[in-house]
């Protein structure tokens, strides 16, 4: 999301234009991508380690954590090539047909992340454990390992991003250890309350897409030394927010997916938690975004990561007390207990 608000800014402010400008824009950017994914998969594969070890103790042994390294980097290496790609040509198709991509590339690059993340995360973690007695993971992560100082060397030879390199890491770490809490709190009511793994992604995805898309356009406003037209543009995005739930919803209901156990008052319920973490979102949009501009920091490098994991936490939690006070899910839980 981070390179989706880059290039937005980018696009609006006409550094694309240009042929020369646009090719070392683009490269250097999918290389620092590459060398953000393959930084922060290998440390994302040991934290999730760690965290696992802590959660649910079990002995494990060096292959399965070389196992579960690797597949994080590899993921994060193949998804971030696929998906900035995407954005690039996107941002590129929205400046030819003069439309705002700050409007489209943020939600885009939200929900195809997630999605294009969990197939290729899921199909290297398959792949791998078949070798799990050979030496495969441990080689690979040697070598994936050793294309970080190359992808560091032409990164800061690259002058669009020599300083991103220097101040990007900070916001993408605390973003992950942000976000685990809502995947930890995920894991420990998702049987108690029914239907929560389907609901959840829904309502942080979305809410999450709104807060980006806010903040990007500040952004851009920012370093084009432009006044955002703040009321207009939050009573926009809270308006567009209420069908697309609606409409959720609906699919959801007629087609009885999930265990969501529908009534009127969680209906009520989910209609109130997602109003109120739309109002948070485009609050803390705001707020983050002109918070880090005020500091001396690029909100483009730094505004995305925080706010949408922070979106994921309260949302998840919000979720959480609106079935707690709902009293969701506990008459199956006593069917089951009996």
């Amino acid at each position: 999301m981070n390179l989706a608000s880059r290039l937005s800014t980018a696009s609006n402010m006409g550094l694309l234009d240009s042929p020369a400008t646009r090719t070392a824009f683009i490269k250097g950017n999918l290389a620092l991508l590459q060398l953000q994914s393959l930084a922060v998969g290998s440390v994302a594969g040991l934290f999730a380690f760690v965290l696992g070890m802590i959660v649910h103790p079990t002995t494990n042994d060096l292959s399965e954590i070389a196992i579960m390294i690797t597949s994080s980097m590899l993921c994060a290496s193949v998804s971030s090539f696929v998906l900035g790609s995407f954005m690039c040509a996107l941002v590129l198709i929205c400046r030819h047909y003069k439309v705002n991509p700050d409007n489209i590339a943020c939600p885009l690059a939200s929900s195809f992340g997630d999605l294009v993340t969990l197939v290729i995360l899921s199909g290297f973690a398959v792949f791998l454990a078949k070798y799990i007695d050979t030496p495969l993971s441990e080689i690979l992560l040697v070598v994936l390992l050793m294309l970080i100082p190359g992808w560091l060397y032409y990164v800061r030879r690259n002058k669009f991003v020599s300083e991103v390199v220097k101040e990007g890491w900070g916001p993408v770490f605390a973003a992950m250890v942000i976000a685990s809490t809502a995947g930890l709190t995920l894991e420990r009511y998702i049987n108690k309350f029914p239907g929560m793994a389907m609901i959840s992604p829904v309502l942080n995805g979305l809410t999450g897409n709104i807060g980006s898309i806010y903040a990007s356009r500040i952004s851009t406003a920012l370093h084009a030394n432009i006044e955002e037209a703040y009321r207009t543009t939050e009573k926009t995005l809270f308006l567009v927010h209420i069908p697309i739930e609606i409409m959720f919803l609906a699919v959801v209901g007629i087609l009885r997916l999930g265990d969501v156990q529908w009534s009127v008052g969680v209906v009520v319920g989910y209609a109130f938690v997602s109003l109120t973490l739309v109002v948070i979102a485009l609050s803390l949009a705001k707020w983050i975004t002109r918070l880090f501009w005020k500091w001396g920091y690029d909100p483009d490098n730094y505004a995305l990561p925080i706010l949408t994991s922070l979106i994921d936490v309260l949302g998840t939690a919000l979720l959480v007390i609106g079935f707690w006070a709902l009293g969701y899910g506990q008459s199956t839980a006593g069917d089951v207990a009996q």
